[in-house]
């Protein structure tokens, strides 16, 4: 039945079961947020009304919660005369309904129905549950900004594909994306930059034009929201105390002022990692709690990520005040110095309920105690956070990064990095094989990681997204075998369909035959780099 990502067992009987404008809604208590997505999304395709049933078996779709099954399981049986979808949860109930919907071919995925068109669902059981309980989609908005209506359409496309985790990647050097009332330059100095690097940051070119954008708190709770009804959490990155160049540019106190000149400093414009990090300073932490603060109360989800990769030590080896900090505090060195930093935030954090996340550098002069790790780096920094009884979500650059080119020909847009093609990303394993099972219980799951610098829009960003999202998906939710046992030829034969499913999405994916000429960007220099990548 060509359903992505593949679910535990499915049980196909002959026949179908035709859906007339007659056919309706039961939904029991837990399940009426489900019930409403499908009468706007499927109502929508269809024109069928969906109206609300009350205890009758025929031409039902009868919605209900069976916490037995599990948080995320579900089971769905299509019979002759109706449907039955039980979820362990609520979250549990749609991700079956994301089933339902692919059931009804890819028409389904439209906005408005086709006419002519006819409703049938093949009569079958499905009994389904995710592997990991983290599968997630990290975007970068802070490189190439995305309005807000890209971002509602990405988590529309993460439910597509069960997926239910939203890293939001909201400040760097090149922007700072989210309103902190606070701090109001960070917005009006900080989420704009005057031009921008067009390819790779050694490529000769230019958009000579200002970049920039930025959500409001009311925004952001809209997102928020939109991904709750979607059963998708919401982590925020707030990136300290490497990647912020952006708000030194707002607020130049918050830099090494006794090393450079703050006060000159623009948001960056050029890709790459800034030398310009921010001083470990008492100011600095009261800063960015009362950022984090206001971050808070915008997510309210477990985790913050704090970032706390690529911080360029090179400014607090020539600061007297980092200097005298490190002195201070006993922690021996510069890396000693961000773990000092890094820690204070877990703890800070702690203190209200969260848990900090950050990448695999904040292992570096000591793993902060209670963070998790996102393991960027391949896969040493998971294993050794996980082996000193840590929370891990793996998303290795060589495997994951969704921004890595996905052939060497020369027709791919803007190439970076090596060549991770769509069965490259089926074959990724996330749990790491030297891993006790006490151990691998710490790999909370998975993420793919969209970097914008070289994705100017969205119809980029969908092109490096899909179909490796696909891919990915069913890597993260369903049980596979080892890597070099998975059948991808089937997992082929399925995108056949799944293609028409993103087609009626108006996803602009990447072609099995290669990039179509609107996707190609001649001339744009890239940074291919040639051969295997390091699986370690």
């Amino acid at each position: 039945m060509d359903l992505i990502p593949a679910p535990d067992r499915v049980e196909r009987s002959e026949g179908f079961l035709e859906l007339g404008d007659d056919f309706g809604i039961e939904a029991g208590p837990g399940t009426e947020g489900t019930a409403r997505w499908l009468r706007a999304t499927l109502g929508a395709a269809t024109g069928l009304a969906l109206p609300p049933r009350q205890g009758d078996e025929r031409d039902v779709l009868h919605l209900s919660v069976r916490p037995g099954l599990g948080e995320e399981a579900y089971r769905l049986v299509v019979a002759p005369h109706g449907v039955h979808l039980q979820g362990g949860s609520p979250a549990g109930v749609f991700r079956g309904a994301q089933t339902l919907r692919q059931l009804l071919g890819p028409d389904a995925f439209r906005r408005a129905p086709l006419p002519g068109r006819t409703w049938r669902l093949p009569l079958t059981e499905i009994q389904d549950a995710p592997r990991f309980r983290w599968r997630g989609l990290m975007l970068d908005v802070a490189r190439h900004f995305m309005p807000k209506d890209g971002v509602l359409r990405y988590l529309d496309l993460m439910a597509a594909h069960k997926l239910n985790v939203f890293h939001f990647h909201l400040t760097d050097d090149q922007g700072w994306r989210v309103e902190i009332k606070r701090y109001p330059r960070l917005t009006e100095v900080g989420s704009w930059r005057a031009r921008t690097k067009f390819g790779h940051r050694a490529s000769p070119l230019w958009e000579e034009k200002p970049h920039g954008g930025y959500y409001t708190q009311d925004d952001i709770r809209e997102i928020v929201a939109y991904a709750a009804e979607r059963h998708i959490a919401v982590v925020p990155e707030i990136d300290v105390p490497g990647h912020s160049q952006a708000a030194i540019a707002a607020y130049p106190e918050l830099g090494n002022t006794d090393v450079i000149d703050t006060t000159s400093l623009s948001v960056w414009d050029n890709w790459g990692i800034s030398p310009n990090v921010l001083a470990p300073t008492d100011n600095t932490l009261r800063f960015y709690e009362g950022v984090l603060e206001e971050v808070l109360e915008l997510f309210p989800g477990e985790f913050v990520h704090i970032g706390g990769d690529e911080c360029l030590k090179d400014q607090w080896r020539q600061s007297a005040t980092a200097q005298s900090r490190i002195k201070e505090l006993g922690v021996g060195d510069e890396d000693g110095l961000q773990a000092w930093f890094v820690r204070h935030f877990d703890q800070w954090l702690s203190a209200r309920g969260r848990r900090l996340i950050g990448w695999d550098e904040i292992l570096e002069g000591g793993l902060a105690e209670g963070a998790a790790v996102s393991s960027w780096r391949g896969y040493e920094g998971g294993v050794t956070a996980a082996r000193a009884g840590h929370d891990v979500v793996m998303c290795p650059e060589q495997h994951v990064y969704l921004d890595y080119r996905q052939a060497d020909g020369p027709d791919e847009p803007v190439p970076i990095a090596y060549v991770r093609t769509l069965e490259d990303v089926y074959r990724f394993e996330p749990v790491p094989v030297e891993l006790t099972a006490d151990e691998a219980a710490h790999v909370l799951g998975t993420q793919a990681n969209l970097w914008t610098e070289v994705m100017e829009d969205s119809a980029r960003v969908d092109y490096q997204a899909f179909p490796r999202l696909a891919a990915f998906a069913e890597v993260a939710w369903s049980g596979l075998p080892a890597p070099a046992e998975r059948d991808f030829a089937g997992f082929e034969r399925r995108m056949a369909a799944h293609y028409r499913r993103l087609d009626a999405l108006g996803v602009g994916y990447r072609p099995s035959t290669g990039p179509l000429p609107w996707q190609r960007r001649p001339g744009v220099p890239g940074r291919p780099i040639e051969g295997t990548p390091p699986n370690k």
